[in-house]
Formats: structure tokens, sequence, C-alpha cells
């Protein structure tokens, strides 16, 4: 995984983090999709998509800091 080596942690964070609070208002998807998930109606295949959508940068991020501190 040579490319996720060469992106910047930086990049990566900001991505992340804008990705997880994204959109802004009313309230981000992750907290709307986690709340669909803990009331058991998380079963759309779109809902699915957009969770991993939304926590792909932040599971790159994290697969990078592992690759990083090995």
């Amino acid at each position: 995984m040579e490319w996720l080596d060469k992106l910047p942690i930086s990049i990566l964070v900001v991505v992340a983090v804008l990705m997880a609070l994204a959109p802004f208002t009313p309230e981000p998807h992750l907290w709307e999709k986690y709340k669909m998930l803990r009331a058991g109606t998380l079963s759309r295949p779109l809902d699915i998509f957009d969770v991993f959508w939304h926590l792909l940068p932040t599971m790159l991020l994290i697969a990078k800091l592992v690759r990083m501190y090995r």
C-alpha cells in the first residue's frame, strides 16, 4: 500500500474530520446513521453505503497510523 504511505497525514486528518461531521446541519450523517443503527432501522443499502463513505477517510487514517508505527 505504497499509495497510502505517500498521502500526507495532515490531509487525511482534515478529510476524516470533515467527512465525519458532514453535513454540519441539521446533524452529521454519522450521528444520524448511529441513531438508526441503535433503533434497528439501518437496513437500506443506501444508508449502509453512506456510513461506509463517511467512515472511509477515518479508516484510511487508522491504516496509515498503524503502518507508520510498525
